[in-house]
């Protein structure tokens, strides 16, 4: 299997894991003299079959993760990169939202308002960091692809 297909088959049980949960919520309780509409023991049974898969699939991928170089980095290390990379591109991305609203007098004697900082300079870093995380991730998911788990 590749690590990819992993990933992917990881996704599923985490949806299925939470459809599940709430499947059981539903039949939690029912009124006197009724019958839940699934039988809750047979989903928690599907349940701890899930989170069993889920656990065994979740080791695996963060083995080979660890193991997994490209160009000398390993793949643990270019996550934490990309998501350390999103993260400060979300907050840079709105930091450039905001700072283009400046908005404008219909008096002369209004307050005017200025953006604090070069919001031109500011978003061409924003799309440096976007080119640079579109890179990583075609990289990431490349190797996610032609690696084994």
């Amino acid at each position: 299997m590749k690590l990819a297909e992993a990933l992917q088959e990881r996704a599923d049980l985490n949806r299925r894991i939470e459809q599940l949960r709430s499947r059981l919520m539903n039949n939690a309780i029912v009124q006197e003299g009724e019958y839940p509409a699934e039988e809750p023991q047979e989903l928690l049974d599907e349940l701890d079959r899930d989170v069993d898969r889920l656990e065994e699939l979740t080791a695996a991928i963060n083995l080979t993760n660890c193991r997994t170089l490209y160009e000398g980095e390993s793949l643990t290390a270019l996550i934490a990169r990309r998501d350390c990379l999103k993260l400060r591109l979300g907050i840079l991305r709105n930091f450039v939202d905001e700072a283009s609203q400046t908005s404008r007098r219909a008096r002369g004697s209004e307050i005017r308002i200025l953006s604090a900082v070069n919001v031109k300079n500011l978003q061409k870093e924003v799309d440096e960091l976007s080119r640079d995380l579109r890179l990583l991730d075609n990289a990431i998911q490349s190797t996610n692809w032609s690696t084994e788990l």
